[in-house]
């Protein structure tokens, strides 16, 4: 006979914002072979509203970031799951489910852990870990002048959670990451931050939660900002955490100078170019926006993810880190522009460069704009809003 599909599917979500937008594919090929199944995400309570309205999930389960796995799992046990996939490869993400008593856990298998596991999954082959490289090691690709082979597009990380359900018996084949942002929390957004929806809105997102060596320069940022919303007529949503507010309030105040210079105060005063939102919005709030806006400007964030699967275009500079590994979207899509410089040591996957970071100083303004500019026509751009 063959096996019964499982009736309640308790699903171990991973615990940051970019990850948690790569493991939608999997998400989604999980319902595809389960279609019958009730699907509940577990997931740290701030990453809740990302999964609203998501079509692979039928339910929301939370827990604290300082929460014991034991209380997790108390909360857990009388809901009667009887199947756990655990993306994470952490031994609390396995220890949450097993504490609970689900009979059945499916996770990569790591030392300690997959004592707590039912089926414990090998490592995928073709995974290409992070590695972070010395100093030495980086003067030794300087001194070489040229980099390593980029891994290949199975290499992405989309694929190491498809590849958890698909031990399950789902489709591998992997699909475009995807989130859902109904119309009605478009409008909402726009009411509550009293903007209009007329205006033809961009986003630019210069943050970075790892580190520095993630970020273009800010300032190459607010030139870019500046270049484009004359050539476009554009006004910008800055987005940011609560930490980058200050960086963000003086990236306002330059661009907001540069459009009373050229189109003089009273245009200016009229039509506000900027709109400041760092640490003002909730994440399913920065969601919302992030769908409205017709190009994202971002470093490689989580923010980054979020716009790609919600159809927003983003220009992506990158340096320390991958695109090959973790860029935006499903690898090799023609709308997002992904922008490197010709360095032998890019990536180095480091928080902060060793050298004089010219992975990321490569990278000219010129360059930006003209990714941005391209990710819809010149005209397009000035004429028509994304919500329109």
């Amino acid at each position: 006979m063959p096996p019964i599909d499982p009736q309640r599917i308790l699903v171990r979500g991973v615990n940051w914002l970019g990850d948690a937008v790569m493991t939608t594919p999997a998400l989604l090929r999980l319902r595809e072979h389960y279609p019958n199944s009730h699907i509940t995400l577990l997931t740290l309570g701030k990453l809740k509203d990302l999964w609203q309205h998501h079509p692979a999930i039928d339910a929301v389960e939370t827990f604290d970031e300082g929460e014991s796995p034991r209380r997790t799992a108390k909360r857990l046990r009388p809901m009667g799951f009887d199947l756990a996939l655990i993306l994470p490869n952490s031994i609390r993400s396995a220890w949450q489910p097993w504490l609970a008593g689900i009979p059945r856990r499916v996770g990569y298998a790591q030392p300690w852990r997959s004592l707590l596991l039912t089926q414990a999954i090998p490592p995928r082959p073709g995974a290409v870990a992070m590695h972070k490289r010395s100093e030495a090691e980086i003067n030794q690709l300087i001194e070489r002048g040229s980099p390593d082979a980029p891994p290949p597009a199975s290499a992405h990380h989309i694929h190491q959670y498809l590849h958890l359900t698909a031990a399950l018996g789902a489709n591998p084949e992997p699909l475009p990451p995807r989130l859902v942002v109904p119309e009605t929390a478009v409008s909402e957004f726009l009411n509550k931050f009293k903007l209009d929806a007329g205006s033809l809105w961009m986003g630019l997102n210069a943050g970075a939660e790892y580190g520095p060596a993630k970020r273009w320069p800010m300032d190459r940022f607010t030139e870019a900002a500046i270049q484009i919303q004359r050539r476009t007529n554009c006004r910008w949503l800055i987005f940011g955490a609560k930490a980058e507010t200050e960086t963000a309030a003086r990236m306002t105040a330059h661009i907001t100078r540069a459009a009373e210079e050229h189109a003089g105060r009273a245009a200016a005063d009229a039509k506000p170019p900027v709109v400041n939102l760092a640490g003002a919005t909730t994440l399913g709030e920065l969601c919302a926006a992030l769908k409205l806006c017709r190009v994202l400007l971002t470093n490689d964030s989580g923010p980054m993810h979020v716009a790609a699967a919600l159809g927003t275009p983003v220009v992506v500079p990158f340096g320390s880190t991958s695109p090959e590994l973790t860029g935006p979207g499903l690898p090799g899509d023609v709308r997002h522009r992904l922008l490197r410089a010709k360095v032998p040591c890019s990536p180095c996957f480091l928080r902060e460069c060793p050298i004089d970071f010219r992975c990321m100083t490569g990278i000219a303004v010129e360059r930006v704009v003209q990714a941005v500019l391209e990710s819809g026509s010149q005209d397009e751009l000035a004429n028509k809003p994304r919500n329109q």
